[in-house]
């Protein structure tokens, strides 16, 4: 809704400005499909050079998150608070029985309850993977925190290419506005003998492709590739919280405390209160009953 409304403020401030300024629209909408055709062209087909069809799919799919936000919501924070104080107390009370969970996931009367954080296979595969990690006994815990920060450290630098992507498209647009704009002076030369009317309209339509790129830049594309940027970092805070209730874990702390850890860790937006969270980890084991 946020981005919807940004977008909307930009277009009404930046047109109805121009529009009081007794500004003429019909210059720009006549030359705009020319010019939007050599820009955005330009852009795209640059994106495409510059990315693999992974990243290209990912960008495409991380604009949603220009509108949407981050994908993990306050509910999902709690969620994942019952999901591992369930798993680490199974953890501890009976191994073999946990390891039919976190060896088949899916199959999990445990995860099956929380469907959002079950459909993240990043989520899943984490958690599974470090509580397969507890169980073979390592002597030190933080080799184990070691790797758990560097895989998510390249989960991160891997979710940040649509970003990167989106930001660098935003750095060539105003170049590329100069080359439709010096490509509209190359077509006003070519009727330097038409009279000063003509000539004027010419030379506002070449104008038009500086302009055009750096409102798009600026306006859209710039602002575009911080959001989604924001957004995956937020959605990193997600990660980050499972490794500190597992680390937590790995040190051999008690259930309560593991999950209090990983309260704390939430960010503040998304933390549930001590007595909310203590009254849904009783729900969750209601429903576990």
């Amino acid at each position: 809704m946020a981005g919807i409304l940004g977008i909307g403020l930009i277009f009404v401030m930046v047109f109805g400005g121009y529009l009081l300024a007794g500004g003429q629209l019909p210059i720009i909408l006549h030359s705009l499909p020319h010019e939007m055709m050599i820009i955005g062209g330009a852009a795209v087909g640059s994106f495409v050079i510059a990315n693999d069809f992974a990243t290209i799919r990912h960008t495409i799919k991380d604009l949603a998150k220009v509108f949407k936000g981050p994908h993990w919501k306050t509910s999902d924070y709690r969620d994942l608070l019952c999901l591992l104080s369930e798993l680490i107390r199974l953890a501890k009370q009976n191994q073999i029985d946990l390891e039919a969970h976190i060896e088949a996931p899916s199959q999990s009367s445990i995860f099956q309850r929380y469907p959002r954080i079950l459909a993240d296979k990043e989520a899943i595969n984490l958690m599974c993977d470090t509580l397969r990690s507890a169980s073979m006994n390592y002597d030190d815990p933080r080799q184990v925190e070691e790797i758990l920060e560097k895989r998510m450290d390249a989960n991160l630098h891997r979710a940040m290419h649509s970003s990167h992507a989106l930001q660098t498209m935003a750095d060539g647009l105003p170049a590329l506005g100069i080359v439709a704009a010096v490509l509209g002076v190359i077509k006003t030369m070519g009727s330097i003998d038409q009279p000063p009317q003509v000539l004027g309209k010419l030379i506002g339509g070449a104008l038009v492709g500086t302009f055009l790129g750096v409102f798009l830049a600026y306006g859209l594309v710039g602002p575009f590739a911080a959001r989604v940027k924001a957004a995956v970092e937020e959605d990193d805070h997600f990660y980050q919280l499972i490794r500190e209730v597992l680390v937590a874990n790995l040190h051999k702390h008690p259930t309560n405390i593991c999950i209090e850890v990983g309260r704390q860790a939430t960010p503040g937006p998304m933390r549930a209160s001590f007595t909310d969270l203590e009254e849904a980890i009783r729900e969750s084991r209601k429903a576990a009953a």
